[in-house]
């Protein structure tokens, strides 16, 4: 295995490909990410759309739910409370998810912040929309690790050249 996060390395003894790091696939986009091949950009724009298209759904859900609390006429502060609670909640999860796709989240926090992240669930599909614009959401931080575990591997697998006994020794 390799010593990055998440880049398993193939065996120096295995046959059937590449000795080295392999780059991590992606949801939705497995590792069509690395070359931009293989339907990437058809990829993109059904995760934009889909991601869309799942908030605006998201949003006439909660609209029903407001509508129900109108309805039980449970007073105007609890309905409220209920709407700044989903408006805080996603913007926080928008913060979270946002920043999850530049680097990797902590265990313990995103544990934490699951309730919180379930709330602002809008905030999540927004991010993902807004990211999948320009690349495959967390495609940056996946380059960057398969970079240095591919700089990693070749630091480590490359040899001496030349005959070591006539080397030149330090004064």
């Amino acid at each position: 295995m390799s010593d990055e996060p998440g880049i398993p390395a193939t065996p120096a003894g295995s046959t059937g490909g590449p000795v080295g790091p392999h780059p991590e696939p992606i949801r939705f986009f497995g590792t069509t990410w690395l070359n931009h091949d293989n339907g990437y950009t058809a990829r993109r724009i059904g995760v934009a759309l889909g991601s869309l298209a799942t908030a605006v759904v998201s949003c006439l859900v909660l609209r029903l739910a407001y509508q129900g609390l109108r309805i039980a006429a449970i007073g105007s502060f609890v309905t409220l409370l209920m709407v700044v609670m989903f408006a805080i909640c996603s913007a926080l999860a928008f913060r979270h998810t946002w920043g999850g796709f530049t680097r990797r989240p902590d265990p313990d926090r995103q544990a934490s912040l699951r309730s919180l992240l379930t709330i602002g669930f809008v905030g999540s599909l927004l991010a993902y929309f807004f990211r999948s614009l320009t690349e495959a959401p967390g495609e940056k931080l996946q380059r960057e690790e398969y970079e240095a575990a591919r700089r990693h591997h070749a630091k480590r697998t490359t040899r001496r050249s030349g005959n070591p006994s006539k080397k030149r020794r330090r004064a």
